[in-house]
């Protein structure tokens, strides 16, 4: 009986450091890719109905508490990049004990830091979307958003985390029909609860959460009948000090980084809020527009990141350094290939959002900077990926903070100041990506390659 079940847990499985890269990189991105953009359709669908049916206010209500979110949840998001990269090194160096320490803490780790951010979000909206300068239209139905997502999020933690170990042993197909299934369930309950019972951006917040506790059942339901090393069982939850130590490691400097990259997003969204609902509206659409291409993108730099700790943990070292120059190969032709595919119908693209030719407007002006240079924020990513799966994590964080974060901050306080227009705004974007890629591929190659060597003479 184990055997049948192991199997059958097994065939999801992918042992990244064998065989040909660019085919197994494929194989492990396509069904992330997927899961990404069908989660960003959902996404899409709350925003278009609200923005259908309850107005542009509500459409800039919702599009604009994204960043303000990520700044909350990021530092605990990035615990699970740790715990995938544990768990990773792990299951490549055959240490299933290790990989059962690690499955039992991450999800011990999710659980408390979803209590602590549902608090925490549910009682800091008001103020904190205050202080962004949300304006008086805007104001009270973004912090109902917000208060009711916040909710939800034990569940989103747990699912994200649930999700970061099935990754981590390979396993992409599985999180992609729980996702189907939670995001049926999203639309459903958005078309009956906005349109239905015309309860606008609160119908929008509730469907969310019930999808996200959906999408959490299905992965720890996944976790708990697997019987290989990721098995979880709910008895043994508890936080193993070692394996915490190696998730916090990894992953509080990739919270950090995202926390503080938030920072500079949310300076970004206030100073958009300072041009109106309506310039909110559009940017809040080729936002979301855009997050199909980074969402794609992204799902390269999970694999570079999971392909280099498995190959790290099974002492493939020149195999490590291939995995790299694939990821960033493949990550820009996807970056430049959807962003000019998705610039080219930009205009039809907004409109379904909302019809509002302002909207089209300001929606078009973001996404003719972004688009074309996407590719770029693709190239750092990877690179951020390549130097946490050989080790490094202090290092990627302080140059991303510097090259991107606090670049745009003074961007913010500088050249905007002096000439504050939505162009000159968003162009922060891609001179922050480029500056960012440049210094992080220049660290991996003084650093990042003589500790891979070293690494490989020590193992000889």
């Amino acid at each position: 009986m184990f055997t049948r079940i192991h199997r059958r847990s097994a065939r999801y499985e992918m042992d990244m450091t064998t065989g040909p890269l660019l085919p197994k990189v494929l194989a492990f991105s396509g069904p992330l890719i997927l899961t990404g953009i069908l989660q960003l359709l959902y996404n899409a669908a709350d925003i278009v109905v609200v923005g259908r049916f309850a107005g542009p206010q509500a459409l800039a209500a919702v599009g604009s508490t994204g960043a303000l979110i990520n700044l909350l949840v990021n530092v605990f998001m990035g615990l699970s990049v740790g715990a995938s990269v544990v768990v990773a090194r792990a299951y490549g160096a055959g240490d299933n004990r290790s990989v059962s320490t690690g499955v039992h803490t991450a999800i011990t780790v999710a659980g408390v830091a979803g209590v602590l951010v549902g608090v925490l979000g549910f009682v800091a909206s008001h103020p904190l979307l205050k202080w962004m300068g949300s304006p008086d239209d805007v104001l009270d139905m973004a912090t109902l958003y917000m208060k009711i997502f916040f909710v939800g999020m034990p569940a989103n933690m747990l699912y994200n985390f649930g999700a970061a170990i099935l990754r981590a042993v390979g396993d992409t197909r599985r999180p992609l029909y729980y996702l189907t299934v939670s995001g049926i369930l999203n639309v459903l309950l958005n078309l009956v609860l906005v349109i239905g019972f015309h309860l606008g951006v609160a119908g929008v917040a509730i469907a969310t959460v019930a999808s996200q506790v959906m999408s959490m059942t299905l992965v720890m339901i996944c976790l708990i009948r697997s019987d290989g090393p990721i098995h979880l069982n709910l008895r043994k939850l508890r936080i193993h000090l070692s394996q915490l130590g190696e998730i916090v490691r990894v992953g509080l400097p990739a919270g950090l980084q995202g926390s503080l990259f938030s920072i500079s997003n949310v300076l970004i969204q206030s100073s958009v809020n300072s041009f109106g609902s309506l310039v909110m509206a559009g940017n809040s659409a080729g936002s979301n527009l855009e997050g199909f291409v980074y969402t794609s993108m992204n799902a390269i730099h999970q694999a570079d990141l999971t392909f280099a700790s498995q190959n790290l943990g099974a002492g493939q070292f020149k195999r490590v350094r291939r995995v790299m120059w694939v990821c960033l190969g493949t990550v820009t032709a996807i970056g430049l290939s959807m962003g000019l595919v998705f610039l080219l119908f930009g205009n039809q693209l907004v409109s379904i959002y909302n019809s509002d030719p302002g909207v089209i407007r300001y929606g078009m002006v973001r996404l003719e900077i972004i688009l074309p240079t996407y590719f770029l924020c693709g190239l750092m990513d990877v690179m951020v990926g390549q130097l946490r799966g050989v080790g490094y994590s202090i290092m990627p964080m302080i140059v991303s903070l510097t090259g991107a974060c606090l670049l745009r901050v003074v961007w913010i306080y500088t050249v905007f100041a002096a000439n504050p227009t939505l162009e000159v705004l968003y162009i922060s974007y891609p001179i922050s990506w480029f500056i960012t890629f440049a210094t992080h591929f220049a660290c991996y190659m003084i650093w990042g390659r003589k500790r891979l060597k070293r690494m490989e003479a020590a193992a000889a």
